[in-house]
């Protein structure tokens, strides 16, 4: 497959950072923009949530509407409410164990 080059340009102390990140996860920053590359494009979104300014931030249920479209588009089966009980039950049994061994 024919490969492409693009230029991005970034902070210096930034990309620094970035790099920095980048080597303790074990991957170039290359790979860490070809692994966004590749989400934005199998997802056909952003990976992550984009904001306006404070004052222009969506409302609770603005939110919620979008996580359900998210979640209405996903491939995922929904989950019972016994399982979502489930999972609630297991994240506080598993902080619970990690506040003990602090």
């Amino acid at each position: 497959m024919a490969q492409s080059a693009v230029t991005v340009r970034l902070d210096s102390k930034m990309k620094s950072q970035f790099d920095e990140l980048c080597e303790q996860f074990g991957m170039s920053a290359n790979t860490a923009f070809n692994i966004f590359v590749n989400a934005v494009v199998r997802s056909r979104c952003i990976p992550f949530t984009i904001r306006g300014s404070r004052t222009g931030s969506p409302s609770a249920l603005d939110l919620f509407l979008q996580q359900r479209k998210v979640a209405e588009a996903s491939l995922e089966p929904e989950m019972t409410l016994d399982e979502i009980n489930a999972e609630i039950c297991a994240a506080r049994e598993e902080r619970r164990n990690k506040q003990q061994e602090v």
